[in-house]
C-alpha cells in the first residue's frame, strides 16, 4: 500500500476513535478524568479545535457515569442541565443529546441543535398584521423634489404616471397636487395563515354589534317599565300582579327549569339530547302487527304512512296516524308560509327572522296579507271602473245559460254509455227512499217469479208489515200478490191415468218425426230460416202497436189530474220478450237527438 494512503488512514482512524469517545461524555456530570480527556483536545489561541484523540475513561469512571444515566431514568438522581437551564429528559439517547466534538467540544449536552434554528427558518407575518383598509390620502400643498413632474405624487414618475398629461405639470403650476397611493403591506402568509377564516377580522366589529343589541334591550325594559307605572297609576295592576308578571318573565330562563319527558338537560353543556322515545307511548311497529300495514323504518324510528289506513279508521279519530299527518297538520302549513315570507321579505331589505323575532314577523305578514287583498280589490275596481263589464261577472254558469257543455259522450245503439260520463239520473219530485211498516228496503227492491216484492224479508204483498230475517226463511210459494188473489182461481185438471200420460207421450213423439221428415223433405235450411225471419217481423209489428197503444195511453193519463190518476203499482209485471225491448228503441225519442223536432214531420 502508498505510504501516503496508508498515513492517511491512520488518521482517519484516529479521528472516528475521538468522536466515539468524546460523544459518551455527559456535560453537567463529567468525571475529572473526562474532564481531562476535554482539556487534552488541542485549541489554539485562535479558536481553532485542534482534532488530538481524546484520553479513555477508566473502568471505575465508566461503571460510574452508567450507574448514574440508570438513576436519572429511575428518577433517583436530578436531571441533567442543558446550557439554557433546561431538563434533558434521559431516556434521550446520547448521541441527539451530545453535541459532536468536532463542532464545538467545550459545549455541555444540549438539545438547541435540535431545535429549528432562528437564522434557518421562514420569517412569516405575525397574526396581528393585515391589509389597511379605509386609508384618508392627504395630498401636499406645493411641489416637492423627486416627485413627479405630471401629478406631483411622490410614488412614482413621470413615466409610470396613469393620470391624463396636463398641459403645464405640476411641476410648474404647483397646484393641483395628487395625493401619493397608499402601498399595501406584502404579507407572507404560513400554511395555518392562508386557510385562516378570521385572519383580517376586527373583534370591535363584532362589539358594536353587542352594544347595538344592549341598547334595544335596555330600551325594552325602559318601556316596559314605563307601562307598569302607568297600569299601577291608573289602578288596573295590582302589586301582587306585578310581582307575579315579573316571577314569570320569558325573557330569563333558567336551564334547570327545563325538564320535559324524553330529554335529558345537560346545564354545563347547554345542550339538549333527545332520548330514542318517551317510553309511556306504544311504539310505532306495534300500531298495526299486519305486515302489509305502513312501512317501519327502524334506522330513523320513523312511520310515515298511516298505520291504520287499510283499516277504515278516520285519521282524525287515531291516536297517530303516521308521521306525514303530523307533519301536515296543525299549523305547520302556516308556519312554512310565514317561514317563505320571512325569506323574501329579507331579499327585499326587511330584517325579519322567524326564529329571531316571531312576533315582528308574524305581525308584518299579517299587514302584508291585508295590503294585497285590499290592492287586488282595488285594481279590480279600477279596471271595472275603467272598462265596464262588472255584469258578467255575476252571469249564471255556461251551463245554464247555453243549456250545453263541452263534455264528449258516445253511446251505443242500444243506449249504452260507449264514451264519456254517462248522463246523471234524473231525480222525481215524488219523494223517493221512503221505509213504512218498519221495513230496511223500499217497495221493487225484490224480483222473483215476475212479482216484485221486499228485499229486507222477501214478501211479495205491498204495505205488508216486515217480519225480517224470519220472513226471508218462510216459502211464499203459497203466497199470491194482491191483484192475483182477486182473480179466479183457475180450474184444477183431473188426474190422469198412467195408460193416458203414456198416450200423450206417444202423441208427443209422433209429432216430432213428422216435424222433422218435412224439414227433410223441403232439403234445404233457407226455408226454415225464412220462416223464423217472417215470425219475428210479424211479433216485431204485433210489438210496435202496442208500444203505440201505451205511448198513446200514457199521453192521456198525463192529461188526467195527478190525485185522479189510477195506480198502476198492482198490475201484473212481466220480463219484456226482445221484440218489445226492439220496439221500445225503435220509437224512443232521444232529448239530446238533433233530428227530434223533424220526427213528426
Amino acid at each position: 500500500m502508498h505510504p501516503e494512503k496508508k498515513r492517511g488512514r491512520d488518521k482517519n482512524s484516529k479521528i472516528s476513535t475521538s468522536v466515539l469517545f468524546v460523544g459518551t461524555y455527559q456535560g453537567s456530570a463529567m468525571t475529572e478524568q473526562a474532564t481531562d480527556v476535554v482539556a487534552g483536545v488541542g485549541v489554539s489561541s485562535e479558536g481553532i479545535v485542534g482534532l488530538d484523540e481524546p484520553k479513555k475513561m477508566t473502568r471505575e469512571d465508566w461503571r460510574k457515569k452508567k450507574e448514574l444515566e440508570e438513576q436519572r431514568k429511575l428518577g433517583n438522581a436530578p436531571a441533567e442541565v442543558d446550557e439554557e437551564g433546561k431538563d434533558i429528559n434521559p431516556h434521550i439517547p446520547q448521541y441527539i443529546s451530545s453535541v459532536p466534538w468536532y463542532i464545538d467540544p467545550s459545549k455541555r449536552p444540549t438539545l438547541k441543535h435540535q431545535r429549528p434554528q432562528d437564522e434557518i427558518e421562514a420569517q412569516y407575518s405575525s397574526i396581528g398584521e393585515w391589509y389597511k383598509r379605509g386609508v384618508q390620502e392627504t395630498a401636499a400643498t406645493k411641489f416637492r423634489k423627486g416627485a413627479c413632474e405630471n401629478c406631483g405624487a411622490m410614488t412614482h414618475k413621470k413615466k409610470d404616471c396613469l393620470e391624463r398629461p396636463r398641459k403645464v405639470g405640476a411641476k410648474y403650476t404647483g397646484t393641483s397636487i395628487a395625493p401619493d397611493e397608499h402601498s399595501q403591506l406584502q404579507l407572507d402568509l404560513d400554511y395555518d395563515g392562508k386557510r385562516d377564516r378570521w385572519n383580517g377580522y376586527d373583534p370591535e366589529d363584532h362589539q358594536r354589534i353587542v352594544e347595538e343589541y344592549a341598547k334595544v334591550d335596555l330600551a325594552k325594559r325602559t318601556l316596559k317599565a314605563h307601562k307598569l307605572q302607568d297600569e299601577l297609576a291608573s289602578g288596573k295592576l295590582d302589586h301582587a300582579e306585578r310581582e307575579h308578571d315579573s316571577e314569570d318573565e320569558d325573557e330569563d330562563k333558567y336551564a334547570d327549569d327545563i325538564d320535559m319527558p324524553g330529554q335529558n338537560f345537560d346545564s354545563k353543556r347547554r345542550i339538549t339530547v333527545r332520548n330514542l322515545r318517551i317510553r309511556e307511548d306504544t311504539a310505532k311497529y306495534l300500531r298495526n302487527l299486519d305486515p302489509n300495514s305502513a312501512y317501519y323504518d327502524p334506522k330513523t324510528r320513523a312511520m310515515r304512512e298511516n298505520p291504520y289506513s287499510n283499516t277504515g279508521m278516520n285519521p282524525d279519530e287515531v291516536g297517530y296516524a303516521g308521521d306525514n299527518f303530523a307533519r301536515y297538520s296543525g299549523a305547520t302549513v302556516t308556519m312554512a308560509q310565514t317561514q317563505l315570507f320571512a325569506w323574501e321579505a329579507y331579499e327585499r331589505g326587511s330584517e325579519v327572522h322567524l326564529q329571531a323575532d316571531p312576533t315582528k314577523l308574524e305581525l308584518l305578514h299579517r299587514s302584508f296579507k291585508v295590503k294585497k287583498e285590499d290592492f287586488k280589490e282595488k285594481q279590480r275596481d279600477s279596471i271595472l271602473e275603467k272598462y265596464g263589464g262588472e255584469e258578467h261577472l255575476d252571469a249564471p254558469p255556461r251551463e245554464l245559460l247555453l243549456a250545453q257543455t263541452e263534455d264528449y259522450v258516445e253511446y251505443s245503439r242500444h243506449g249504452a254509455v260507449l264514451k264519456g260520463l254517462e248522463k246523471a239520473v234524473a231525480r222525481s219530485k215524488y219523494e223517493e227512499d221512503v221505509l213504512i211498516n218498519n221495513h230496511t228496503c223500499i217497495w221493487g227492491s225484490f224480483w222473483k217469479d215476475g212479482s216484485w216484492g221486499y228485499k229486507c224479508c222477501h214478501s211479495m204483498v205491498k204495505q205488508s208489515y216486515c217480519t225480517g230475517e224470519t220472513g226471508i226463511g218462510i216459502n211464499y210459494t203459497d203466497c199470491v200478490p194482491f191483484e192475483e188473489g182477486l182473480m179466479e182461481p183457475p180450474e184444477e185438471e183431473e188426474p190422469k191415468s198412467l195408460l193416458e200420460m203414456h198416450r200423450d207421450k206417444m202423441m208427443k213423439e209422433k209429432k216430432k218425426k213428422k216435424k222433422s221428415k218435412k224439414n227433410k223433405k223441403r232439403g234445404s235450411d233457407g226455408s226454415d230460416s225464412e220462416d223464423d225471419e217472417k215470425k219475428k217481423k210479424e211479433k216485431l209489428k204485433k210489438a210496435l202497436e202496442a208500444e203505440d197503444k201505451w205511448v198513446k195511453h200514457i199521453e192521456t193519463i198525463m192529461q188526467v189530474d195527478e190525485r185522479k190518476r189510477p195506480y198502476s203499482s198492482l198490475q201484473e209485471v212481466k220480463a219484456p220478450t226482445e221484440e218489445e225491448m226492439e220496439a221500445f228503441r225503435m220509437k224512443r225519442c232521444r232529448e239530446d237527438d238533433p233530428m227530434a223536432p223533424f220526427l213528426g214531420q
